[in-house]
């Protein structure tokens, strides 16, 4: 990846009413990697969910945001699947690693 670049850390608890959520989650990313600037995607998720996405720049992430089936997907998180939800924007300047690409 060229450096500089950006991550947007979601960490997330899932509420006990999560019915939909994962469907949603793979409707996210599909449609995040068709966005302008979206470099990729990493999530794990047991009780407590990681997802960061990679992103070019601060443009790429805010038009991301700000999407209209992205948008709906944040307002069912807050109504129905998330019991708390915290959003980090990092931006990422080095980069190593061992062994196999991940």
């Amino acid at each position: 990846m060229n450096k500089p670049y950006y991550a947007v850390i979601f960490t997330s608890l899932l509420s006990e009413k999560a019915k939909g959520y994962d469907q949603m989650a793979e409707t996210m990313e599909t449609l995040a990697n068709q966005q302008p600037g979206f470099i990729g995607i990493e999530s794990v998720r047991e009780h407590l969910g990681i997802t960061i996405s990679y992103w070019e720049n601060l443009d790429a992430i805010k038009n991301w945001k700000s999407n209209v089936d992205h948008q709906l997907a944040q307002k069912l998180g807050k109504e129905k699947w998330h019991q708390s939800y915290k959003v980090r924007i990092c931006k990422v300047e080095r980069e190593y690693e061992f062994g196999t690409t991940l």
